[in-house]
């Protein structure tokens, strides 16, 4: 795996920052949004979030920029490719194994009933 992958994962195992990233999702948001919409779900305070988008931001999930007094949010195109990757070579490892299982199970029920089959 590679290191960008492990931050990526790192950062979205906690779910308030999983909330944050599908928040951006639908596009840029403020910190003061962002922060809003974290205290009427989660309670959370300001400084709170700001601790959290600065994780995702660290872990390069995230950008930050200033458009005036504001700081503007927005996911990094392709910052979770990494990621994406390693969860689809992990995924093919255990689709493998599970259509084995599937054949395995499905020639035990014919050996245990025949007749069905027929």
């Amino acid at each position: 795996m590679s290191s960008t992958a492990a931050r990526s994962l790192d950062a979205l195992g906690d779910p308030v920052r999983r909330r944050v990233v599908e928040l951006l999702a639908d596009g840029p948001r403020t910190a003061g949004e962002l922060a809003d919409t974290l205290r009427d779900e989660r309670g959370l305070s300001q400084p709170g979030t700001s601790r959290h988008l600065r994780v995702l931001r660290e872990s390069g999930l995230v950008t930050s920029s200033t458009d005036a007094q504001r700081r503007v949010y927005a996911l990094q195109p392709g910052a979770l490719r990494d990621t994406q990757d390693w969860l689809a070579s992990v995924a093919a490892f255990w689709t493998q194994r599970l259509d084995a299982l599937d054949t395995e199970i499905a020639r035990g029920h014919r050996e245990r009933h025949p007749q069905e089959d027929a």
